[in-house]
């Protein structure tokens, strides 16, 4: 196969086939400029975000166009990015500021967005001194709400094969996502909606893409402690709504037992807020129909984001 020149190979880059992948409208902080034509949603090969795993992300839901709980994902976002000792290519107010401009470049009213903050492109090895300048790309995509078949029957659970993260990893939203990736694999495989892992002790930790609780028999909710899971900002919303409800809310350590008497068991996600997991393992969940608190909360929670969120 023949070498060609910038003019003929970016021609050819630019008919090259590609799935569509729902984007609306992306950022390159390199180029600075926010784009719509999906065959420019491009990354450079040797950006470590993508070579390395060297990088973090962040998925927010747009709602009304209203961006949820933007600081708090850009909380956990510095957090992450202290942890790898990697600063933003530009000023943190200049990063909120163009997840902004993003989500209303994309014209909807509702979208999803994904924020990455790389070590950038420079080299193929793997020191982080080989990159220069970190990477920022931001991506509204479109969203689509949930289907009215999970609101009425909820989603299968069960226990994944595959450990969690160690601790020091678990709370950094990383974007090296492989074991993610082998629980969704996992879910596929076996037919069922949602792997959740367990630790050494038999503890529950999180879902592949998502946090995870219970509603207990005394009627309380119940999510897993911090030290092994990410600290997912639906479930802290989700917390902060039970307590205003009147709730009893608690994080403490969840086994199988715990979920087997458990009256409802509950996914937070950012798109989809707070779902019904109606069977785990096989097992109904409570009387294996999606539960009052889920309902409530998603309501509570969407009620509480609108009012709180940031408007574009």
């Amino acid at each position: 196969m023949e070498a060609v020149g910038f003019d003929e190979y970016l021609a050819a880059l630019l008919h090259a086939p590609r799935p569509r992948t729902g984007a609306l409208a992306f950022y390159d902080h390199r180029v600075g400029k926010i784009c719509a034509d999906q065959r420019l949603l491009l990354l450079p090969l040797d950006d470590h975000l993508c070579l390395r795993g060297d990088g973090l992300f962040e998925s927010l839901a747009c709602r009304e166009r209203v961006v949820f709980a933007l600081d708090d994902h850009l909380a956990r976002l510095r957090d992450g990015a202290a942890a790898l000792r990697l600063e933003p290519p530009c000023p943190w107010e200049d990063v909120r500021a163009r997840i902004v401009d993003v989500a209303r470049a994309a014209r909807r009213d509702d979208c999803g967005l994904r924020v990455l903050l790389g070590r950038g492109p420079g080299g193929f090895g793997i020191a982080p001194s080989e990159c220069p300048v970190s990477s920022l790309y931001i991506v509204a995509l479109k969203s689509a709400p949930t289907r009215p078949e999970v609101l009425e029957r909820g989603l299968s659970a069960f226990a994944s094969a595959i450990p969690p993260k160690q601790p020091y990893l678990a709370r950094i939203k990383s974007n090296n996502y492989l074991p993610n990736v082998l629980m969704a694999q996992e879910a596929a495989e076996c037919g069922r909606d949602v792997a959740v892992a367990f630790d050494e002790q038999g503890r529950m930790c999180e879902a592949a893409i998502a946090s995870v609780g219970i509603v207990d028999e005394s009627g309380a909710l119940v999510c897993p402690p911090p030290e092994r899971i990410l600290a997912g900002t639906s479930m802290r919303a989700a917390l902060a709504a039970a307590r205003e409800r009147g709730m009893t809310t608690m994080r403490r350590d969840i086994t199988r037992d715990d979920i087997a008497r458990a009256r409802e068991m509950l996914l937070f996600t950012s798109a989809s807020l707070c779902l019904s997991l109606t069977s785990f393992d096989g097992a109904p969940v409570g009387d294996g129909r999606p539960g009052p608190v889920a309902a409530l909360l998603r309501e509570d929670v969407l009620r509480a984001m609108l009012r709180g969120g940031t408007s574009f």
